[in-house]
């Protein structure tokens, strides 16, 4: 090693690092403390550079060719400033044997004085130097060295203000991921509308909407599933069902509410105003079923036991908002929701069964089996329909699951917006 190192080098090397100044660009703030050190000391030449491992780097210059930018370590007079507690000043470098030999000073441009301040931050490092330097021989006066002294605090102060910028930003932006983190689980327990509200006003106002159309699933046998898989294939298979079920309840721009055991609920209309939630509610129904059946073929062909589901929605008002303090929910309430839920007690395996609200808000495009008035508990004799598809002319598929632009055509004027997506 050609050059003297500081007792602390290790500790000072990493203290470059933190800050992360070594290589980077020109900044106005560190330009003008080298434009007042060549006045302040009369001299053409006045640099702040930062001491790395091998080289320095020239982070600002006044008097220096734009095209130098970072030199060997063991080729400058700042190597050994370093490693002062004070400024070092050189009044003849020619005439001191550790320097005179070295570049830009025995060639080019001939530099006879320099004076070191190092520049030390305040766990006691010293990340480089304000330097200046002459090309004569020359004394540097009691009020020059104090003026490059004070220039040279108010550099280190730079520095650290740098530093605590980058703090400042990584705390944000580590502040910014957490609230993003936050608003994504906040937004799988709660409606956008509704987790922003919460947000903004730490409460959520009851809301009455007078028509929605409410969906519940279930599972047929599902207590003898349980007592026949795994606790892991179980959680598996249910996972599997309650996500795909999830994104097309998205898909269809209905609202999650809840799932419990082995019930699935979401509702359309609830928030975006949509007079076609009925519609909606149904095709995320078809496609729901159609999940399970197709599934069924898989699990059957595989020896494993086949699910099957069950379907019902009701057409209607409900009341909803957030019950709980510590661990709140969402959920809707009214008569609404009891019939949607009877709807699914009284379906059989992979069918869809819609009451007559329902039915009276969908008939137009979808084919449906009427069911009679059967007994349904606490209500008396209810009418209602199995769903069964789409209507040819608004199906994409033969199976008549998927709707088509014939049926977004018809819908637009009931809907504030209405996509197939």
């Amino acid at each position: 090693m050609d050059f003297p190192v500081p007792d602390n080098e290790s500790e000072r090397f990493a203290a470059v690092r933190v800050y992360e100044v070594y290589g980077t660009g020109p900044e106005p703030a560190f330009d003008d403390l080298t434009d007042l050190a060549a006045l302040i000391a009369g001299v053409p030449i006045a640099i702040v550079n930062i001491v790395g491992d091998t080289k320095i780097w020239l982070k600002s210059r006044h008097g220096v060719p734009p095209g130098i930018e970072e030199l060997p370590r063991g080729g400058v007079c700042c190597a050994h400033a370093i490693c002062r507690s004070d400024m070092l000043v050189v009044p003849d470098t020619h005439a001191d044997d550790r320097f005179k030999a070295l570049p830009f000073i025995a060639t080019e441009p001939f530099v006879s004085f320099y004076a070191g301040m190092p520049l030390i931050d305040s766990g006691g490092r010293a990340l480089g130097t304000l330097c200046i330097m002459d090309l004569a021989p020359r004394e540097l006066g009691f009020e020059a060295a104090e003026g490059i002294r004070r220039l040279a605090r108010q550099t280190i102060a730079q520095l650290e203000l740098r530093l605590k910028l980058a703090e400042v930003l990584r705390s944000q932006q580590a502040l910014a991921a957490e609230k993003q983190r936050s608003d994504s689980l906040l937004l799988n327990i709660l409606p956008p509308k509704i987790a922003a509200e919460l947000t903004e006003n730490g409460r959520v106002e009851p809301r009455h909407h007078p028509s929605t159309t409410i969906l519940f699933t279930d599972f047929v046998g599902f207590t003898t599933s349980a007592a026949e898989l795994s606790p892991r294939a179980l959680l598996d298979d249910l996972d599997m069902y309650f996500s795909e079920f999830d994104n097309i309840v998205a898909r269809h721009g209905l609202e999650k509410l809840k799932t419990i055991g082995d019930s699935y609920m979401c509702a359309g209309g609830l928030m975006l105003g949509r007079k076609d939630h009925a519609v909606r509610s149904c095709l995320a129904a078809l496609e729901m079923r159609r999940l399970v059946v197709t599934s069924n073929e898989r699990w059957t062909a595989t020896g494993q036991r086949p699910w099957h589901l069950r379907i019902g929605l009701n057409t209607g008002s409900v009341m909803s908002g957030i019950v709980g303090r510590k661990k709140f929910s969402y959920d809707i309430w009214g008569d609404t929701v009891n019939i949607a839920a009877r709807m699914e007690s009284t379906d059989e395996a992979d069918q869809v069964n819609i009451s007559e609200s329902t039915y009276q808000h969908v008939k137009s495009y979808f084919d449906c089996t009427p069911r009679g008035a059967l007994d349904v508990k606490n209500k008396g004799k209810m009418t209602m329909y199995f769903l069964d598809r789409l209507k040819p002319e608004y199906a994409k598929d033969a199976e008549g699951v998927e709707a088509n632009e014939h049926l977004r055509r018809t819908l637009a004027g009931s809907s504030v917006a209405w996509s197939l997506h």
